[in-house]
């Protein structure tokens, strides 16, 4: 295994190398027009090469082989929107700070749609995903796809509207999907007047990673769960500070930090007894 390792261990390091790229490409043009186009010529060159290979048909395999630079050509030409604008941040000063900029955009765009939607008393449940994926949770509900708007989540959260009763799941700064069905938290409740909602942010907080954003849809109330954290009837600067310290620090409460509670206590209790929620 040694002797394995020292001999092919650059193998593995190209072949790393080369799933990342080709996963950064994926991400960048999965939502991009020419995407399906993408897909749909590689399929048929997979498909080509294989069966030229297999049958050893002498044609098809110096068709594919003469039609590789004309198929680069044009991906160059289907493309040309998104490589100039990858080109143009990858020679801007400010590439860097490229993620760290749309990321506070994110976060603003999403700060102001919990806001407007607690001022107009709509219930909302929003799952920002981080490290774990949340996959299987999108699978309860519907697939979009779609830019993050406050007026999209306004339309999908109002009473009228199908989607409404669920929650939007948030990925790569996009909706993922809506009307997803989340774990509801089995705690103790020492407050009786925690709805269903609220238990279910719980319950995806503690599986998951996820930032949960809870509106409550009889008082307007907006709340955070995260990591075994409940941070409730936080004010709108309150709410904007802890977003953006967990969506772009990764950082929790600090332990000193007085989480809000009703009725001088924690919303939430372990089943020991003990307040899930530190004083």
């Amino acid at each position: 295994m040694w002797n394995f390792l020292k001999d092919n261990w650059r193998n593995g390091i190209e072949i790393l190398i080369l799933a990342i790229a080709i996963y950064q490409v994926y991400r960048a043009f999965r939502a991009t027009r020419g995407a399906q186009i993408l897909v749909g010529l590689g399929i048929v060159g997979v498909v080509l090469t294989l069966v030229s290979s297999v049958a050893n048909f002498t044609v098809i395999s110096w068709l594919v082989t003469r039609a590789a630079p004309l198929l680069a050509l044009a991906l160059v030409v289907i493309f040309q929107p998104e490589l100039r604008d990858a080109l143009a941040r990858l020679g801007s000063r400010n590439f860097l700070t490229y993620y760290s900029k749309r990321r506070s955009a994110f976060i603003e765009c999403l700060a102001d749609a919990v806001i407007l939607l607690s001022k107009k008393r709509i219930g909302a449940l929003f799952a920002i995903e981080r490290g774990i994926n949340l996959k299987k949770y999108l699978e309860t509900g519907v697939v979009l796809d779609a830019r993050f708007t406050s007026e999209l989540a306004h339309t999908v959260f109002h009473p009228k509207t199908p989607l409404h009763d669920g929650g939007m799941i948030l990925a790569d700064d996009r909706v993922a999907g809506a009307a997803c069905v989340f774990p509801v938290s089995q705690r103790e409740m020492q407050d009786r007047s925690i709805g269903l909602r609220h238990r279910a942010a719980m319950g995806l907080a503690d599986e998951t990673d996820a930032v949960v954003v809870v509106v409550s849809e009889e008082t307007g109330a907006v709340s955070i769960c995260t990591q075994g954290r409940f941070e409730r009837g936080l004010t709108e600067k309150q709410f904007r500070d802890s977003l953006a310290r967990l969506l772009l620090t990764g950082q929790t409460s600090n332990e000193t930090e007085t989480v809000e509670k009703m009725d001088g206590k924690a919303p939430f209790a372990a089943g020991g007894g003990s307040d899930l929620v530190p004083d």
